[in-house]
């Protein structure tokens, strides 16, 4: 199992600055290794490899003192990274991909993270300290401990914050099934989330909270010039507040996550194509807002630490289908309460599509069973139901 730890590093004025011109070279190694392989391929129809390109490095470190600085392994990293995009272009022009997307050379705002490819190898964390080549020791907010064994070690510039990303080979990890009780999960925009146990998680909305900032802060990046240093100054001040949302965002997801995984041990939730709703652009914003990929991933790595199950289920018509006698209840989107003309069953909309997410996840094929917390359910019916869930 592996496993990744990020840190915030506390660097000094020369540390940030060597870690700066350490970022800046990996850079244009980046795009100097993408310009030969463009112009080779232009000039002679032939491809330019990665054994070839590292050949190319290790000579051009006799005369150019900023490659000469770098940690080769590092360096080696950084062409690697390139050889892949260009491995997953030819896979995407072989499969006649909608999106092909020949590799671009990175701008500065492009390109923020440098890989150690090897622990000890011009980079080594010990406690709350981590040694980097050609920069020194630099103080590590060690919040929690590291696990397992250090494989990889990589640096990561986020809105002028410098952090170490550990991913650590955990071993073989033996988890036991967990025996504690199932539950449906429905996401959605009036609350966060809601399960088949009548509980809702309300929608904190953080991106809608930062919007007057943002509006602002935005505005102030369009007036500067380009290229200039108060552009830089304004995008960086944009660059917080989005990162702000992120980590409040994150840190909910993850609190969130954590409570479901103390009270249930098998997840039934919707297999959404999260995607295609974005493309409803009158709630475009509210969905990417709430982050419903970002959470269920962290739902189901976490259920697969504890030893839960997690299952996706089909989607349509959960909402309108009675959880209680499997008859249709057709309604509009605003329509937020289920009521059944056939079994009488008036419980929330989420509640009911919850309730029809856990008995798809469970596969029940017998006859409606009760249950005091969930009500009656039974298994939905092989329609296709194209109502809005």
């Amino acid at each position: 199992m592996r496993r990744a730890y990020k840190y915030r590093l506390f660097t000094n004025a020369n540390q940030d600055r060597e870690l700066g011109i350490m970022l800046e070279t990996h850079r244009r190694l980046y795009n100097a290794c993408l310009d030969q392989r463009k112009t080779a391929y232009e000039a002679t129809k032939k491809s330019v490899k990665y054994t070839e390109q590292s050949a190319w490095f290790r000579a051009e470190r006799h005369t150019n003192p900023y490659f000469a600085r770098l940690n080769f392994s590092s360096a080696q990293a950084t062409m690697r990274r390139l050889d892949k995009a260009f491995s997953n272009f030819f896979r995407r022009v072989k499969e006649k991909a909608a999106k092909v997307g020949y590799p671009r050379f990175k701008s500065r705002d492009r390109h923020d993270s440098i890989e150690f490819p090897s622990h000890g190898d011009g980079i080594r964390l010990t406690g709350n300290r981590l040694r980097v080549q050609h920069v020194g020791t630099i103080r590590v907010k060690l919040h929690t401990p590291v696990e397992g064994e250090i494989k990889t070690i990589t640096l990561k510039r986020e809105a002028g914050k410098w952090y170490v990303v550990a991913s650590c080979d955990l071993g073989e990890v033996k988890v036991s099934p967990s025996t504690l009780p199932p539950v449906g999960i429905d996401v959605g925009l009036e609350s966060f989330l809601t399960t088949s146990d009548g509980r809702h998680e309300p929608n904190p909305h953080y991106l809608k909270t930062e919007l007057p900032e943002l509006r602002v802060t935005g505005r102030a990046v369009v007036r500067k010039k380009k290229g200039g240093a108060n552009r830089r100054k304004a995008l960086r001040r944009l660059q917080k507040v989005h990162v702000r949302v992120k980590n409040l965002r994150k840190e909910h997801h993850y609190q969130v996550a954590c409570r479901l995984i103390l009270a249930y041990g098998l997840f039934a939730v919707e297999g959404l194509n999260i995607r295609g709703m974005l493309r409803n652009h009158r709630f475009s914003r509210a969905i990417s807002d709430a982050g419903w990929a970002g959470f269920l991933s962290v739902l189901r790595h976490k259920a697969e630490s504890a030893g839960a199950s997690f299952v996706e289920v089909d989607p349509r018509g959960t909402s309108q289908e009675c959880s209680g006698c499997g008859e249709e209840a057709r309604k509009d989107l605003s329509v937020r309460q289920h009521n059944c003309l056939h079994c009488g069953l008036s419980v929330h909309r989420d509640i009911n599509a919850a309730r029809n997410i856990l008995a798809r996840g469970q596969g029940r094929t017998g006859p409606a069973e009760v249950n005091v917390d969930h009500g009656v359910k039974r298994p939905p019916r092989n329609r296709r139901v194209h109502a809005m869930a």
